[in-house]
């Protein structure tokens, strides 16, 4: 399928799955770890080391794809590309944003929860500057805005939330959340990995002040390139100490004595990007514009609470939440060794995503009401 990338019209979730030739044979439940293959991302790989062909260091040609990337991001989220840093992953992006701010004075509470995943989770927790990290427990308990409030004062600096948890694709009152942290004068830092490319949402309604997310999953790119948001970027408390050539005000006057910072988010940036990462994200990025999210997020929900109820019909057990509120894009099943359930679906190719004690299976718009079919006939089998 070649796709037309001046073309805004929405596709339905029935057009959108042609976009991906392999998943009538081979269903895909593991977005929330890796998005399934399209077709438009292999070509747009051809075409990166194409690049190598028609020069041999075509550089003004990659910076090209990164800036588009950039813009990609900015309009995804619904911001300004001066408030989109180019990084490479979720830790990256953690990082840059802690060592942003002075943590000496009395506003030195960092607030998380047993939501957050570790490569946001371990950079708070490493942190040598007397940064207090104070975790809401319990993944049930951290849903809920009413057990955060308590912890987030007039001594805190940073709330980190995640949009969707990876550990079972629940949703918290993010909302909440954000509301109660900026009324005591607290920033919010949101993961949204977990939901970025399915759960409708926009930084400007979330209203957060930083947001990572990466390409790999939902937003159908590959590893190696993410986006942090800043909303103001020219407000930093401090310099970023992880840097590098590309988070200069000019990175080509190449003076390693200079050490300057522009007043947008590229001060948040370091090295040499990575170029097929950056490739694979515009291209993600491209398919994903083929559909109005929000407009396919119905199609999601009734195809989990479909699965949920097959799954809950065959005897599993769910680690999925009550309150419809919190469900996302993923329904998690609780067993003794995920990792061989994974292995047995694999045989019959359908792809999942084990994690600790839960098996997920997470959907996206290209989902269809056939793939949980064969799940259910594979499981039967079991």
């Amino acid at each position: 399928m070649t796709l037309n990338v001046t073309s805004r019209v929405s596709l339905t979730p029935e057009q959108f799955r042609r976009n991906f030739a392999q998943l009538d044979k081979a269903p895909h439940f593991a977005s929330c770890s890796q998005g399934a293959l399209s077709d438009h991302l292999t070509q747009t790989m051809q075409r990166m080391t194409g690049s190598l062909v028609d020069s041999q260091a075509p550089w003004d040609v990659w910076v090209g794809v990164v800036e588009q990337y950039r813009a990609k991001s900015a309009a995804f989220l619904g911001c300004s590309s001066d408030q989109i840093a180019v990084i490479s992953c979720a830790s990256e992006g953690a990082f840059q944003t802690v060592s942003s701010f002075d943590w000496s004075g009395e506003r030195n509470r960092l607030v998380t929860s047993d939501l957050e995943f570790p490569s946001v989770g371990n950079v708070w927790r490493a942190q040598r500057e007397g940064i207090e990290v104070v975790n809401v427990p319990g993944i049930e308990g951290a849903l809920l805005a009413e057990n955060w409030i308590p912890h987030i004062d007039e001594r805190t600096k940073l709330v980190s939330v995640p949009l969707v948890s990876y550990i079972n694709g629940t949703r918290p009152e993010i909302d909440r959340i954000i509301e109660h942290a900026h009324s005591v004068g607290a920033l919010v830092f949101v993961d949204a990995y977990q939901g970025a490319g399915v759960v409708p949402f926009s930084v400007d309604e979330l209203e957060c002040d930083f947001l990572v997310t990466g390409n790999l999953k939902y937003l159908l790119g590959l590893p190696g390139i993410a986006s942090l948001y800043v909303r103001e970027p020219e407000k930093a408390e401090q310099d970023a100490i992880l840097t590098g050539w590309f988070g200069r005000v000019n990175p080509f006057a190449f003076d390693p004595e200079l050490v300057d910072y522009p007043n947008n988010a590229r001060r948040y940036e370091t090295g040499t990007y990575a170029i097929p990462s950056a490739y694979a994200g515009v291209a993600g990025y491209e398919v994903l514009e083929q559909i109005d999210i929000a407009s396919c997020w119905p199609h999601v929900e009734a195809l989990r609470e479909s699965l949920a109820g097959e799954l809950l019909a065959l005897g599993y057990e769910l680690d999925y939440p009550e309150n419809p509120a919190h469900r996302g894009p993923e329904v998690a099943i609780v067993c003794e060794d995920p990792d061989a359930l994974a292995a047995k679906l694999a045989e019959f190719r359908i792809g999942t995503s084990p994690r600790g004690s839960r098996l997920r299976l997470s959907l996206h718009a290209y989902s269809a009401q056939s793939d949980v079919d064969a799940l259910v006939r594979a499981l039967k089998t079991l």
